[in-house]
């Protein structure tokens, strides 16, 4: 399987750049995986595809501001340094630029010295630990320090932070959002549910990896890195209850999937568990959980098309992307929105 497999032409104008002004008017494109058929909707819309007996399952992470400015102490030398996972109480795992003048040892001051990090470690691919000080608390502290995480190809700047988290956003930890909720207003999300139709919420707090260019051309060379989930008891008992219904259990996002399949018994059965998953989903894979997806469009070559094109077959989904262009789809992340049924 070649990186090149997953590669289709997307010009540089259809890469959304703002939010729309209202969530649930992105466009949707309705994918019928049997047969490879398209429908052209808004995303207010999917409540007319969703059936009572279905759940919903949705990713309740929430974006931490893990970008944080800062300058070396002792030469000046401005310094981005991008929290990736926490390790320990004070100490993350952060990726940094240049990462040359953060050897171990140099210490970092951000705020006037409202936050101090010292460099402990270097670790995979150059991320660096580093050991935070401070008085108060952190997520108070990188709440008034902190920007968002957005991802490279967003030059735009976020006028408001809330538009990068989902409505149903909860527990800290992410360094980017779980895009494909971020259509869902709280209004929409309480018509589904009068509608008959569950909402099930895990976690996954998504790092850098899942978006993490895959270098090498044969695909399944690519290592995903860990990142932590958790299923709690009412999420486990609501998607069982309804596979055992016969209802369909409808991921909305790859996060989600990726946190159900790490999860899923070979029988689809899931349990309660947290803990860390690098699980990798390509074209072959057999699915245990999820029956339908809610998605945006990937970029090239990305694993994310990779997990879509193992729940249809690649063919169909570059198809499918072909006709988003021709349509003049928006993509990514502020980006319209793909249900596959």
């Amino acid at each position: 399987m070649k990186l090149s497999d997953f590669n289709y032409n997307l010009p540089e104008e259809l890469i959304a750049q703002d939010p729309l002004e209202k969530r649930d008017n992105s466009r949707l494109m309705v994918l019928h995986k049997d047969t490879g058929d398209v429908e052209h909707k808004h995303f207010y819309e999917i409540i007319d595809y969703l059936q009572a007996g279905d759940c919903l399952v949705v990713n309740n992470t929430k974006v931490i501001p893990a970008r944080l400015m800062g300058v070396k102490e002792g030469t000046g030398a401005s310094i981005e340094v991008l929290l990736l996972k926490r390790v320990e109480e004070k100490v993350w795992e952060t990726l940094v630029k240049p990462g040359k003048k953060a050897r171990v040892g140099a210490r970092i001051s951000f705020g006037d010295g409202l936050l101090v990090g010292e460099v402990i470690d270097v670790v995979e691919e150059g991320n660096r630990l580093i050991r935070f000080e401070y008085d108060g608390i952190f997520e108070e502290i990188l709440d008034q320090l902190g920007q968002m995480p957005l991802p490279p190809y967003i030059t735009h700047q976020l006028q408001d932070k809330n538009r990068y988290q989902t409505v149903y956003a909860k527990h800290d930890g992410s360094a980017a959002a779980p895009t494909a909720g971020l259509h869902f207003t709280e209004e929409l999300m309480q018509r589904i549910e009068a509608k008959g139709i569950r909402i099930a919420k895990v976690t996954l707090h998504v790092g850098l990896g899942t978006f993490r260019p895959v270098k090498e051309e044969n695909v399944l060379d690519h290592h995903m890195h860990s990142e932590f989930y958790m299923v709690d008891e009412e999420a486990a008992r609501i998607i069982n209850e309804t596979k055992a219904a016969g209802g369909r259990v409808i991921s909305v996002g790859t996060t989600s999937t990726r946190t159900l399949e790490s999860v899923a018994e070979m029988d689809g059965h899931i349990p309660v568990k947290s803990g860390w998953t690098d699980i990798f989903i390509y074209p072959g894979y057999e699915f245990k959980a999820v029956d339908c997806l809610i998605t945006n469009f990937h970029l090239p070559e990305s694993t994310l098309i990779m997990l879509v094109s193992a729940l249809v077959d690649r063919e169909t989904v570059l198809k499918a992307y072909e006709t988003a262009v021709e349509e003049q789809y928006r993509f990514f992340s502020f980006g319209d929105a793909m249900f596959i049924v």
